[in-house]
């Protein structure tokens, strides 16, 4: 029977939880596929999942601030309208709790933020962290294949 490897290629259904509930949870949709080792999981959950079989359940409970670090206050940021019409639609209108997706520098992927404030003038305030940084985390998985 196959297990779960460093580089492995898997399919997989799992959920990534906080206390305020489900971030990701996949159970009941189409499973993900991912390669352990590319950077679409921490590093900390990827290694929960090492020697895991082909067909195993598990459910990991991950300690505050393990699987996707401490809350860094840096990470909260103002941008301003001008910035974000550049990127993107300028008739776009944001509100608090919007999550959005804005270009890496080097315009090859992007990366997310929630929008915690807005000003008169348009500006956001951003937090960047991850979503569960800080926090304490439960992940739960099913291996469905592994090449």
């Amino acid at each position: 029977m196959s297990v779960v490897e460093p580089g492995s290629f898997l399919t997989l259904h799992y959920r990534l939880a906080g206390p305020q509930g489900d971030v990701v949870n996949t159970f009941g949709g189409k499973p993900a596929t991912l390669s352990l080792g590319a950077g679409e999981l921490s590093p900390v959950v990827e290694q929960r999942l090492v020697g895991l079989a082909e067909g195993a359940r598990a459910a990991f409970d991950i300690p505050a601030g393990e699987a996707f670090g401490e809350r860094n206050p840096d990470m909260i940021q103002w941008l301003a309208r001008k910035e974000l019409d550049a990127m993107g639609d300028p008739q776009e209108r944001y509100a608090v709790g919007d999550v959005i997706h804005l270009p890496t520098p080097d315009g090859q992927g992007q990366f997310a933020a929630v929008v915690q404030a807005v000003r008169d003038d348009g500006a956001l305030r951003l937090d960047f962290n991850h979503p569960l940084a800080g926090q304490p985390v439960t992940f739960e998985v099913e291996v469905i294949g592994i090449l």
